[in-house]
C-alpha cells in the first residue's frame, strides 16, 4: 500500500492515492465539496448547449433551491413551445473519482494509476419519465404542405399595428399534455350493479358522465322547489342507518339535541348544525335525514327542512331563506385577486402538476400533541354561518340564512314587505324582487370598510416602529400608497 497524500483545505479539496494494480489504497474522505449529479439523457458534445437545455447555471440552482420541483430539460431550448422532459430528484451518497493510468512504454503491463476524490453527491436527477409529444408552431395546408408560424405569432421586438393586424392560421397549443410522464397500469372497471328498483337519470344518457357511479347510501330525501309532496318522515334505512352507528350516550344526546333545534327552528344550514351539535360528520350525515330533508333548488336550497313542513306555503319561512353571498374582487373594492384578504379553500397550487412532486403537508405540532388537539379539528365556530359587523367571512363564498345576518340595517331590507307577502318566488322567496341583490351590496361595502381599517392599522403600526427622528426626505412614502386603499 502505498502513501497517500492530501492536497488544500478548502472546498476544492482533493485526496490522491497512487497505488499499483491489484492493490488496495485508503482515501480520506471530507464532505464540504458537496456535488449535484444530472444523469443526462443524451450523449453530450457541446457542454454549453447542454446547460442551456436545463436552463442553465442559473435555471438549475432555481431548481435545486426547491425540492419539491422537478428539473426541466428542453431538447428545443429557443422554442418556447418545446414541450420539456422531467427528471425526479434523488438523494444520493455517491462520490465522484477521478481515475489516472500511466502506463511504460517498454512493459505496458507494469501501471500506475491515481485517483482523486472530487466530492461527495448529495443529490441526483434522473429522467425516468417518457418524452411527452411535441406541438409544433406549423401550419398544414390542404395540399400537404407545411409552414412554419413562429415569426408571425413570438413577439421578438417591438412591432407596429401591422404585425398584429396580419392574417395568422389559427393556432391553439395545449395547455399540458398528460399529468403522468410514467407509464402506469390501467385497469378497466366493471359495471357497476345497482340494487333492484334503481331508476337511472332521466336526461339525456348520450353526453352524461357517471352514470356507473353509484349513489351514496344516505338515504336522505331531496326536493326541488316545485315538488309539491312534501314527506312527512323519513325513509326506513335512514332510520335502520342511523341505529347501527348509534351505539354510544353521547349519539343518543346528540339526537335529542337536533330534534329541540328542529323544533325551535324549522330550517338549518349544516353549518349552522355542525357549530351548534356535537357530533362527528360522518355520524351528521346519517342523522340529518331522520329530522329533515333536503332542498335542492329554490330560496331555501342546500338547506335542511324538518319534516312536514312547507317554506313555500308559510311567509314565516322567509327569515330562513339563503343568501349566495361572495366576496367581490377588483381594484374598486381595495383589493385583487392576489391580496384578497380571504384565503380560497382550494387552490391551484395544490394540484400536482407534471413538473413538481407530491408536496407533503407540514405539521407544526408534535405527535404527541396531536390527540389533544383532535375535537378542535371537529368544532365549527358560529363565524361559519352568522354574518357580523366588524369581522371578515371565513371563506371567499358563503351560504347565510337571512335570520342568521346579525346587521340591523341588513333585516331593516328583509322586513320591508312584512305582512304583504304574497307570492313565494324560485329566486327571491317572499321577500321583495332584487333583496337578495341589495343585501349583498350591503355586505360588501361593509367588508370594504373592515379591510379598509385593517390596511390603515397596519400602515399606523408600520410608522410607529420607526424612529422618532426619522427624515422625511429619506421616508420612502411609496410603500404607504401600495398598502392603501383606493379612496373611490
Amino acid at each position: 500500500m502505498k502513501e497517500i497524500t492530501g492536497s488544500g483545505s478548502t472546498s476544492d479539496e482533493t485526496f490522491t492515492a497512487i497505488v499499483v494494480p491489484e492493490s488496495s489504497s485508503t482515501l480520506s474522505l471530507s464532505e464540504d465539496n458537496k456535488l449535484v449529479c444530472v444523469e443526462y439523457p443524451g450523449i453530450i458534445s457541446n457542454v454549453d448547449k447542454m446547460l442551456e437545455s436545463i436552463g442553465g447555471i442559473q435555471g438549475m440552482s432555481k431548481t435545486y433551491a426547491d425540492p419539491s420541483r422537478r428539473l426541466e430539460l428542453r431538447f428545443r431550448p429557443q422554442d418556447p413551445f418545446c414541450h420539456p422532459v422531467c427528471g425526479n430528484r434523488y438523494p444520493s451518497t455517491n462520490l465522484l473519482l477521478r481515475m489516472k493510468r500511466r502506463v511504460r512504454k517498454g512493459n505496458p503491463k507494469e501501471a500506475q494509476i491515481s485517483m482523486d476524490i472530487l466530492g461527495v453527491i448529495g443529490t441526483t436527477y434522473k429522467f425516468q419519465g417518457m418524452a411527452d409529444f411535441q406541438y409544433l408552431a406549423v401550419h398544414s395546408a390542404k395540399d400537404g404542405s407545411h409552414t412554419s408560424l413562429y415569426d408571425k405569432i413570438i413577439l421578438r421586438k417591438p412591432e407596429n399595428n401591422e404585425f398584429f393586424e396580419q392574417p395568422v392560421p389559427l393556432f391553439l397549443p395545449p395547455p399540458i399534455f398528460s399529468r403522468l410522464d410514467s407509464a402506469v397500469d390501467y385497469n378497466y372497471r366493471p359495471e357497476i350493479q345497482h340494487k333492484e328498483g334503481h331508476c337511472p337519470p332521466t336526461v339525456s344518457r348520450d353526453n352524461l358522465i357517471g352514470l356507473s357511479r353509484a349513489r351514496r347510501p344516505h338515504n336522505a330525501i331531496f326536493l326541488t322547489f316545485n315538488d309539491q309532496n312534501i314527506p312527512t318522515e323519513p325513509l326506513e334505512a335512514a332510520k335502520v342507518n342511523w341505529k347501527r352507528v348509534c351505539v354510544h350516550p353521547s349519539d343518543i344526546k346528540a339526537e335529542e339535541q337536533l330534534k329541540e333545534m328542529f323544533e325551535s327552528r324549522p330550517i338549518w344550514s349544516g353549518y349552522a348544525v355542525k357549530a351548534n351539535l356535537d357530533l362527528h360528520p360522518d355520524k351528521l350525515k346519517l342523522l340529518l335525514p331522520i329530522m329533515a330533508y333536503y332542498m335542492v333548488t329554490g330560496p331555501w336550497r342546500s338547506l335542511w327542512v324538518r319534516f312536514g313542513y312547507d317554506p313555500c306555503k308559510t311567509p314565516e319561512a322567509k327569515k330562513y331563506q339563503v343568501l349566495d353571498f361572495r366576496i367581490r374582487c377588483s381594484t374598486k373594492h381595495g383589493y385583487t385577486i392576489n391580496d384578497m384578504p380571504v384565503k380560497a379553500k382550494r387552490s391551484t397550487f395544490n394540484y400536482t402538476l407534471p413538473i413538481t412532486l407530491n408536496k407533503a403537508e407540514c405539521h407544526s405540532n408534535k405527535t404527541s400533541d396531536t390527540n389533544l388537539l383532535l375535537p378542535c379539528l371537529l368544532f365549527v365556530q358560529d363565524s361559519s354561518y352568522i354574518f357580523r359587523d366588524g369581522t371578515l367571512p371565513p371563506h371567499r363564498q358563503m351560504f347565510y340564512q337571512l335570520c342568521d345576518l346579525d346587521v340591523e340595517s341588513i333585516r331593516n331590507v328583509i322586513s320591508r314587505n312584512d305582512g304583504q307577502e304574497e307570492e313565494c318566488d324560485e329566486r327571491d322567496g317572499w321577500c321583495l324582487s332584487h333583496t337578495s341583490d341589495d343585501l349583498r351590496d350591503i355586505m360588501s361595502s361593509m367588508i370594504k370598510q373592515v379591510i379598509r381599517a385593517k390596511r390603515s392599522g397596519e400602515i399606523s403600526l408600520t410608522l410607529e416602529q420607526h424612529s422618532p427622528m426619522i427624515d422625511l426626505a429619506e421616508f420612502d412614502f411609496m410603500s404607504i400608497e401600495m398598502h392603501s386603499l383606493d379612496p373611490n
